[in-house]
């Protein structure tokens, strides 16, 4: 007879930074959701990202159906912080002015071909 389990361990970590990690991997949650919101199928998702084990796939996406807002209030608040972190490192390392230039030179001839 088969044994039902009564608690299935969802393979999620959250590391030191509060990212969450899948299984023992350095695979983010995020990535995984976005493979799946893609149309990413759970075989799919581990050819993308090898070190995933299927069954360990099958647990978050199931996961995340069980949990969606959560899940996506906490993949909001990621975006927002590496946003948040792109913008400083922006603002400490300016692009060089050479490259300003080309990206103006380019925005002209953008403008005159419309």
């Amino acid at each position: 007879m088969l044994t039902i389990p009564a608690v299935v361990d969802v393979p999620l970590k959250v590391d030191k930074d509060g990212t969450i990690r899948v299984g023992t991997t350095r695979v983010t949650l995020e990535s995984v959701i976005a493979d799946h919101q893609r149309g990413a199928s759970p075989e799919s998702i581990v050819e993308h990202f090898p070190v995933l084990n299927i069954a360990d796939v099958y647990h978050v996406l199931g996961y995340y159906v069980n949990h969606r807002a959560d899940i996506d209030e906490y993949m909001r608040r990621q975006r927002e912080e590496g946003e948040r972190i792109r913008r400083e490192w922006e603002a400490e390392h300016p692009p060089p002015p050479v490259r300003e230039e080309l990206q103006a030179r380019l925005a002209a001839r953008h403008t005159k071909r419309e």
